[in-house]
């Protein structure tokens, strides 16, 4: 029996495949570099330093920070909203977010709030998955330190509207953090446009870049307020015994992730070929290929916007009343189709959504390397199932 093609369509968990370059890149360091960043001065470390430095300037451009420094490198997304998160709150704050977070950002507030050192609100959505920018500013208190929203959802695909948030925020003299793990290389984000103080992503999704590395911009307005979680060995001010107080230093203790900056320094270069106009109407239109294909199979619920200009990259939905993880497994050894079931670490969105008893929903997302004719496939394999949905 002759295998499929594999049809990989859970690009909002990684990418797959990288861009060719990304893996030449890996590879040549492993092998011909090896070198630790920021350590040593022989000329294989030199050349780590350039690619370090370079990959900063590349992420300072995409993001439109002032400066470089203003790029801190992390362990992943997870440690870049819990740099923010944990660095920025004080005993007695409040924080406004809402409930489509993922649950690495609900998770660090929902600790701090049972230890009782800060309370928070969770501003709700509609059917849609969007929010309300006027019930932010309700939310809004004088204690309010921080407002804390992702850009789009990984559960529905919405985009939420980051830049009249970030004016509620700063004009109640908050400080402002957008979650941008599944916007980040996918379209523009500005953060003198949305005013945004923190901005934390990942390297390995939209950035198509390889896995354990994050990225947090850190404002300037924020630079004094902002504590490091770890301290430690920076490779710089090395006579003393105590953290640099200096960007990005201060926040990057301990070795960083060379492999994961290399190969993150060759897939901005692809993102800068080919541009990222071009990468997102690409996800645009594979995004309205589902949502239109799903919506003439009378089983199919989809949830979010249904609307290709206010959803990219994602689209869940729930066949009849297939439980979404045998829906998962169908497609995938019947018809080698890749996709997410589940709750999608987001529990408070599929509270909202209203598909918790179901057991979430079944996620479809689509790469820069997805095309029209594995959508089409998708679908088919989707109807296909439908006629004996339950």
């Amino acid at each position: 029996m002759e295998k499929k093609q594999r049809i990989y369509l859970d690009n909002a968990a990684t990418s797959w495949p990288k861009p060719a370059a990304v893996y030449t890149a890996t590879d040549a360091y492993q092998r011909d570099l090896g070198a630790p960043a920021g350590r040593s001065n022989y000329q294989q470390a030199d050349e780590v330093q350039r690619t370090v430095a370079r990959t900063r300037h590349q992420l300072a451009r995409l993001l439109g920070a002032t400066a470089p420094e203003q790029v801190v490198f992390t362990s992943g997304g997870t440690g870049s909203l819990n740099q923010a998160i944990h660095g920025c709150l004080r005993l007695g704050d409040h924080v406004v977010t809402t409930v489509a977070e993922h649950n690495s950002l609900l998770r660090p507030l929902r600790y701090l709030e049972e230890q009782g050192r800060i309370t928070v609100t969770r501003v709700g959505c509609g059917t849609s998955g969007q929010i309300d920018p006027s019930e932010v500013r309700q939310a809004m208190t004088s204690k309010t330190r921080l407002v804390a929203m992702l850009h789009v959802s990984n559960v529905t695909g919405a985009v939420q509207p980051v830049q009249e948030v970030g004016q509620i925020a700063r004009e109640a003299e908050a400080f402002y953090l957008i979650d941008v793990a599944q916007s980040l290389g996918h379209t523009p984000i500005q953060v003198a446009d949305c005013q945004a103080d923190l901005v934390a992503g990942s390297g390995h999704k939209g950035l198509m870049g390889p896995l354990g590395l994050g990225v947090l911009y850190v404002g300037e307005r924020i630079q004094a307020e902002l504590e490091p979680l770890v301290q430690g060995g920076t490779g710089t001010e090395s006579e003393l015994d105590q953290q640099p107080a200096g960007m990005p230093e201060k926040y990057e203790s301990g070795n960083l992730n060379v492999v994961g900056i290399v190969g993150l320094a060759a897939a901005l270069d692809h993102l800068q070929e080919v541009g990222l106009a071009v990468v997102e109407q690409h996800l645009r239109d594979r995004t309205a290929e589902l949502i239109e294909g799903f919506s003439g199979i009378a089983e199919v619920r989809q949830y979010g916007p249904s609307d290709a200009a206010r959803q990219l990259g994602v689209v869940s939905i729930n066949i009849g009343q297939y439980d979404p993880q045998e829906a998962a497994t169908i497609l995938d050894q019947a018809y080698s189709v890749q996709t997410r079931a589940g709750l999608h670490c987001a529990p408070l969105m599929h509270r909202a959504l209203e598909t918790l008893p179901q057991g979430g929903t079944l996620r479809f997302s689509p790469g820069w390397f997805t095309t029209a004719e594995e959508i089409q496939v998708a679908v088919q394999a989707v109807a296909e199932i439908a006629k004996s949905a339950p």
